[in-house]
């Protein structure tokens, strides 16, 4: 069987800037790690450990809030609020495809995000993938595309 090298994108990186949040949600440490729990297997993701969440307080005083990463064995899930500027932001990337509008819903209702901008990235185009059996076409570029929003 004769094997062909392609390229084609290594896989999907949404990640959100959300602003107008629920303060109390994005300064619960339980609900985070929850929703950082929860996030992989709703989406057919396998996680390799359990949820890390934290609060942090930066070098600014205004800079607290909560981080924290789940590493699924696709790659990583990540959440860093500031409760105080009332933001926070959230990527997830993976080596196959998701459901990026179903995660895009479910950050929004879950921390009351009320406006966002929104980054859909197809991250690394010359990501050589070895296929038997059928050459898989090879993509030309990584896209990365950028949307705003109210809610």
């Amino acid at each position: 069987m004769m094997m062909a090298v392609v390229h084609q994108a290594f896989g999907p990186h949404l990640m959100l800037d959300c602003r107008e949040c629920d303060a109390d949600k994005i300064n619960d440490l339980d609900l985070v790690s929850k929703f950082l729990d929860e996030l992989p297997e709703m989406i057919g993701m396998t996680k390799i450990i359990p949820p890390y969440a934290f609060r942090y307080n930066g070098l600014v005083p205004e800079d607290k809030g909560i981080t924290g990463v789940v590493i699924i064995a696709e790659s990583h899930l990540t959440f860093h609020s500031f409760v105080e500027k009332d933001y926070f932001f959230f990527d997830i990337f993976s080596c196959k495809p998701f459901d990026v509008d179903f995660v895009v819903k479910h950050v929004l209702e879950t921390f009351g995000v009320k406006d966002y901008e929104r980054f859909d990235c197809s991250r690394g185009r010359q990501f050589p993938r070895h296929v038997s059996d059928k050459l898989v076409e090879a993509s030309d570029v990584a896209t990365c595309s950028v949307s705003t929003a109210t809610v």
